[in-house]
């Protein structure tokens, strides 16, 4: 099982939610969260695409077991390239060991 964190501007909820419909997801969670930028050479570079404090983001975490990760990805980098935004979508697999 994987653990997807993915993170994008408020704007983009319709678009990630229909990515990870389209690519099998059955649930997954949503939380808002405030997105900040450290301008003092962060290795991420323009994570949330503004040098003002405090961005509307959401943050959506996924339990995956299936095999659609590739898809998930695909459909994010397909998705970031057709933006004319700073802001992209950003996505993080991470392994479970464990899970109930």
């Amino acid at each position: 099982m994987k653990l997807l964190l993915i993170t994008g501007i408020k704007e983009f909820e319709n678009e990630i939610k229909q990515i990870l419909k389209h690519s099998g997801i059955k649930s997954f969670s949503l939380q808002s969260v405030k997105g900040y930028k450290n301008n003092s050479g962060n290795r991420l570079g323009n994570w949330f695409g503004t040098h003002d404090p405090g961005v509307d983001s959401l943050l959506f975490t996924v339990f995956a077991e299936c095999g659609c990760l590739d898809d998930i990805y695909n459909r994010v980098e397909e998705f970031n390239q057709k933006q004319e935004s700073l802001s992209k979508v950003h996505i993080a697999t991470l392994s479970t060991e464990k899970s109930i």
